[in-house]
């Protein structure tokens, strides 16, 4: 089963030369209060507890703020849930029963990107800020997919059939009902773009380097949306070398998805650096088990090797 994409970590001897912490960004520092790991864990419990829902249920902004208090870890979230009611309310009042879909759209874009100011970050695209919901909603600035979650979050409040969709390295929304069907990019303030529009982006950012297929415009589910919010979470934290929150991070995504094999490998190493010894060599165990002949087969051998002499010499 090949890897989809290596994850980089540095072997023991590098992990010596950097140091746990050593280049930690610090604006990144400015960001995080004391954590409170019990405060953490219970805002886990009740994520575990929404991400088992059927998919159309999992309220996708509670479960977005359940993943900011790993930052967080006293937000409290319903004040910012108060937040989108308001906005979507704001918007119901230009509303009219006989406004076509395009006319709610532009409707819905005055509030969010006029009114209140929401934009696409485009003087930092990788402030860590972009990816907590929370900062998002209190900042009115964010990335295509958290922008786009604001904006269903929005719509599914009036009552206005949003999807998202995960476009290749750029999330987007669309409606679609059995006679009409646009996009529009909450990062670009509501742009309307057509199925041709979005096959254009998608040729003009990867070339032929990546085949289009209808599918990469189908929209996805709730879970994906989740995944993909935690996936950058999950950089924002290795690349901190926050490894505690970078562990949290990668359970959360097993919990949207337990059968995403590469987190297990993940888990796995992030636990060998917060020195989880006996959690570490479960986790490449069953990595490799289920994994096939994948291309970091030696490497994570020699992970478990080291593993198995640290414990030899802790018994």
């Amino acid at each position: 089963m090949p890897c989809r994409g290596a994850f980089i970590w540095p072997g023991p001897s590098r992990r010596r030369e950097a140091g746990v912490g050593d280049r930690f960004d610090r604006r990144f520092h400015s960001l995080a209060g004391k954590r409170s790991s019990e405060v953490s864990a219970r805002s886990r419990q009740t994520f575990q507890q929404l991400v088992t829902l059927p998919d159309s249920a999992i309220p996708l902004a509670e479960a977005a703020l359940l993943m900011a208090c790993e930052e967080y870890p006293q937000l409290e979230i319903s004040p910012y849930l108060d937040q989108l009611d308001r906005m979507a309310q704001m918007a119901q009042k230009s509303l009219r029963a006989e406004d076509t879909p395009v006319q709610t759209v532009e409707k819905i874009n005055a509030v969010l990107f006029e009114t209140l100011g929401f934009r696409g970050n485009t003087e930092d695209y990788y402030d860590p800020r972009n990816s907590f919901f929370n900062d998002v909603i209190d900042r009115r600035v964010g990335i295509p997919i958290t922008l786009s979650t604001v904006y269903m979050e929005v719509s599914r409040r009036l009552q206005f059939p949003i999807s998202g969709v995960g476009m290749p390295g750029h999330f987007v929304v669309k409606f679609n009902n059995r006679s009409e069907e646009f996009f529009l990019d909450p990062f670009n303030r509501g742009m309307i773009l057509s199925r041709d529009d979005c096959r254009a982006r998608i040729k003009e950012r990867y070339g032929d380097s990546l085949e289009f297929d209808e599918r990469l415009l189908e929209r996805v589910t709730n879970r994906q949306i989740l995944a993909r919010m935690l996936n950058n979470l999950k950089l924002i934290y290795l690349k901190a070398q926050a490894f505690d929150k970078g562990l949290a991070i990668v359970d959360m995504m097993l919990m949207v998805n337990p059968h995403d094999i590469e987190q297990f490998r993940d888990r796995g190493l992030l636990r060998l650096q917060l020195r989880q010894f006996e959690g570490a060599a479960r986790d490449l165990t069953y990595y490799l088990r289920k994994s096939g002949n994948c291309q970091d087969r030696e490497e994570i051998e020699d992970h478990l090797k080291e593993l198995r002499r640290i414990q030899a010499m802790m018994n």
